[in-house]
This record gives C-alpha cells, sequence and structure tokens, in this order.
C-alpha cells in the first residue's frame, strides 16, 4: 500500500505546482497556499525511490485504480485503504484456483482436491496473500506461471506464457528470478529445439518485459533507470540489507521454512516421499531457493513465501495418501491453522494500522493545518500518506541506509533510541517547533514522561498492538496531544 503512495507522491510531485521539500527527510508538503484551493501536492518517498531501487509498475497497479476511484468521486480513505487489498484477495483466490486446476490436469479431481485444501489452510497463505507486498505478487504470479510450466505431462504448457509471467514477476521484484532458474534450467535440457526456445522465447518475452519495465520507469523517475540492476548490486553484490538485521545461514532451514508450513511440515515431508518422480524438480525449486536466500545475511518470513505453492502439492500428496487417515489429517491441519491466521491476520500488531484512524480524524478538524504528527516508533511502524488521504503534516523517525560507505554512520532511529529524552530536547529547542500529536510505542512512555510533562502533552488515545512486545515495540500504541490546541 505505501508502495502505492510513494507513487501517488511521485505523479503529484511532478505536476506544475509549488512544492516545498523539507531537507533530511525527503518529505513533500502541499503549499499552504494551495489547500483552500484543493491544489494539494502532497506525500512521501523512501529512499528506495530516490535511489532507483524500487520500479513504478507494480504501484502503478494501484495507483490506476486510486485515480479511477478519484474519477468516479468515490476516493474515500476507507476504499482507498481496502480497495487494493480486495484487488490482492482477488488475485490471490485466482491464483489458488489455477493451481487446483494445474494439478487435476495432471493427475485427477482427488489428488487436486487436497492439494487446494492444503492451500486454503495454510496460515502464512491467509496472512500474506491480501498484503500488497512484492513478495505476495511474486507468489502470486510464479502459481501463474507453473500452470503454463510444462512438466512431464501436462498439455496446457506454454513456453512463451510462463516466461512472460516469470519476466513480469521478475520486473516486480527480481528475486522471482531465483525460484526458476532450475526450473527452466531443467526446460531447456528436455527441449529439443533449444535455439528456437531461446530465439522465439526467452528474448523476445526478456526484450519486451524489460523494455516496458525502462519506460515506464523513464517516465516516473525523468531518467533511464534499471531497477532490476540497482536491486541487485544493493542486495546482493553490496550486502547492504544487513543494514536492516541479519540471521544465521540456516535460520530458513531451522525457523523460516519451519514456521511458514506451520503444522503443514510433517505432511510436506511425508509428500516429498510419496510425490511422483516428476515433481522432484519442485523439492529441488524449494530447496534451491531456501538455499540461496540463506547466502544472504539479510533474511525474513516473506521472502520465501514464493516456494509456498510447491510445498503444498507435496502436502497435497500426503493428505492424499493417507486414505483411512485423511478426514483425521484434514481435520487436524485445519483447526491447527485456523487459530494462527485468525491470530496474525486479525490480532497480533494490528495497532499499526488501528492508530491511524485517530490520525485520519484530524482531517476533518478545524486545525488541520496547525497539526503536526509525529510518529516516535521503529521507522515505517505504521502506514502514511495512504491511509490519511490529505495533506496532514506527518513525520516519523528515519533509517536509511548508509549509500556512501561511511563506516560511522548511524540513522536517525537509533540516534533516537540511544537517547530519547536528550533527542528530543535538542530537536525541539522550541516550543514552536513542537508537533501537535506525538506517538509512540508504550515501552517509551516513562523514558520521556519529563518532555511529555514539561511541553504540554496529554494522553488521548491507548491503542492495543501486540501481546508479544519486543525491543522497541511495546503492547500498546499511545497518542498524545499538546493542551493548548484549538
Amino acid at each position: 500500500m505505501e508502495a502505492a503512495g510513494g507513487l501517488l507522491a511521485r505523479v503529484r510531485a511532478r505536476r506544475p505546482a509549488a512544492v516545498r521539500l523539507r531537507k533530511r527527510r525527503s518529505v513533500l508538503y502541499s503549499d499552504p497556499g494551495q489547500r483552500g484551493a484543493g491544489k494539494c501536492n502532497y506525500g512521501y518517498l523512501t529512499w528506495e525511490w530516490t535511489s532507483g531501487l524500487r520500479g513504478y509498475s507494480y504501484p502503478l497497479i494501484f495507483a490506476s485504480i486510486y485515480k479511477a476511484l478519484q474519477l468516479l468521486a468515490k476516493d474515500d480513505v476507507q476504499l482507498l485503504i481496502w480497495v487494493p487489498r480486495l484487488a490482492q484477495a482477488v488475485l490471490a483466490a485466482f491464483a489458488d484456483v489455477k493451481l487446483y486446476s494445474l494439478v487435476r490436469h495432471l493427475e485427477n479431481a482427488e489428488t487436486a482436491k487436497c492439494v487446494y485444501f492444503s492451500q486454503l489452510c495454510s496460515w502464512f497463505t491467509w496472512y500474506s496473500c491480501t498484503r500488497t507486498l512484492t513478495n505476495t505478487m511474486e507468489a502470486l504470479l510464479t502459481i501463474f506461471a507453473l500452470s503454463y510450466y510444462p512438466i512431464k505431462g501436462s498439455k496446457m504448457g506454454s513456453s512463451c506464457k510462463y516466461l512472460a509471467l516469470i519476466a513480469l514477476a521478475i520486473v516486480i521484484r527480481p528475486t522471482a528470478v531465483i525460484p526458476w532458474i532450475p526450473l527452466v534450467f531443467s526446460h531447456f535440457l528436455q527441449e529439443q529445439r533449444k535455439a528456437d526456445f531461446i530465439l522465439h522465447n526467452c528474448i523476445p518475452v526478456g526484450l519486451v518485459t524489460v523494455g516496458t519495465s525502462l519506460i515506464i520507469d523513464r517516465v516516473f523517475f525523468g531518467k533511464w533507470v534499471l531497477v532490476q540492476l540497482n536491486f541487485l548490486k544493493f542486495n546482493v553484490l553490496q550486502n547492504l540489507g544487513t543494514f536492516y538485521g541479519s540471521h544465521s545461514w540456516h535460520w530458513y532451514f531451522t525457523q523460516g521454512l519451519p514456521v511458514i508450513l506451520g503444522t503443514h511440515l510433517p505432511f510436506f515431508i511425508h509428500g516429498c516421499v510419496v510425490a511422483p518422480k516428476r515433481y522432484r524438480i519442485f523439492l529441488v525449486t524449494v530447496i534451491w531457493t531456501v538455499l540461496v536466500y540463506s547466502m544472504l545475511s539479510h533474511k525474513e518470513f516473506r521472502f520465501i513465501y514464493p516456494v509456498l505453492p510447491f510445498c503444498m502439492v507435496f502436502c497435497g500428496y500426503s493428505l492424499k495418501h493417507l486414505k483411512a487417515w485423511k478426514k483425521s489429517a484434514a481435520t487436524f491441519l485445519l483447526l491447527s491453522n485456523v487459530v494462527p491466521a485468525l491470530y496474525t491476520g486479525l490480532i497480533h500488531q494490528r495497532g499499526s494500522l488501528d492508530v491511524m484512524s485517530h490520525v485520519q480524524q484530524l482531517c476533518s478538524n478545524s486545525y488541520q493545518s496547525q497539526a503536526h504528527v509525529f510518529f516516535m516508533m521503529p521507522c515505517h511502524s505504521t502506514p502514511f500518506y495512504s491511509h490519511v488521504h490529505c495533506p496532514l503534516k506527518m513525520r516519523f523517525l528515519q533509517c536509511p541506509p548508509d549509500l556512501t560507505g561511511n563506516q560511522s554512520y548511524i540513522d536517525e532511529a537509533d540516534v533516537f533510541y540511544s537517547n530519547p529524552l536528550g533527542w528530543l530536547n535538542k530537536e525541539f529547542y522550541n516550543d514552536t517547533l513542537l508537533p501537535s500529536h506525538l506517538i509512540f510505542f508504550s515501552v517509551l512512555e516513562q523514558e520521556i514522561s519529563s518532555f511529555l510533562a514539561l511541553r504540554g502533552y496529554e494522553k488521548t488515545a491507548t491503542v492495543f498492538h501486540t501481546h508479544v512486545p519486543q525491543g522497541r515495540v511495546g503492547s500498546h500504541i499511545y497518542v498524545y496531544r499538546k493542551k493548548n490546541l484549538n
């Protein structure tokens, strides 16, 4: 969602209207004189966009939806929040059906139902499939491409179609190439007309897709940018992703994959044993992908989300072969996944979204022009303008990595958390600089209580966030407001 918000910011910023750029924070605020005239240019671009690390092809989808809502005079903030999620949910549902159709075509209805059931039961699929992350679209396009992959016994195989879908996935997120390396290589070895496969399929699809991506990014960046190359340099060659944390090489094997599989894990292992030999390429794909990602220091659960559909094929075969125990196993899978799916989807860390409803209320207040919201939280803890939809002055603690090689670099968020009280007193040395509203996690309250009391802030809202507070993330989010606001 924030990616789409970033694109809107870029589109609006390119209009011939006055825009004020706040140094160091890269935040675009609307010109106060234009607010009454309804010509507001506002938004926010994170460092990934200014550094050419993110492409505009994927967020252009959601920006188009936003534009359609605007033309229909239906661009209400709630619609802006929910319509992209609904669009993602529809695509996810379509992908599930394609997975079912593929297995039914290759095997039979019984096996297809078992695979489909396994996919629908996955708690991590429920948690991720409606989120507008590039990893989500990468996983969905992987399923679509798989439905056209010429696996042995398939009559639906189409080299051009599956390669085009792979190319689109790579444009959206370059790491999408990883799981398809063994699959495309296997297809190449089996292909009798190898030269034709490369000249008539791979090269044309690659040129058209990359060319289209280049043109789209040229329009919005204002210059030629090969985003995929920048992405490769940052995450692989320079390995700068470690700035956001690192894990042991075995993390995906010991924690990552077991967690996203959950109670599917024993069924996956059993399925690897009983599935037909022609599906070994799927197992090779899973192992290969996890191995490649294990070589990168920065690791997250969502990075290996695209291998989940492959795993579900093996889980389905396991269910089918359990025969007399199939009904009991299916009941176990369903019940054991419902709880984590509901908890992670509806309760866990929901405060980041719930607190934005309090921020939205400032848009309709008479003192909107004087309002200034400061999120004193780990960077990107909450959505931003995509969940506000008004030219409200907002700021959050920055955490961009250093791209200049400065070994002593410390980002704004780390500087703040090293001495929150000292940082606040230094940053807001004059009362005229004070934000009208402060939003932060409960773990910070005691440490900055003297600043809050001295500067005249009062707590106006407490929002639940998580039952498992950790480090800088508290169990609740507090909203504080200056007492002298009208």
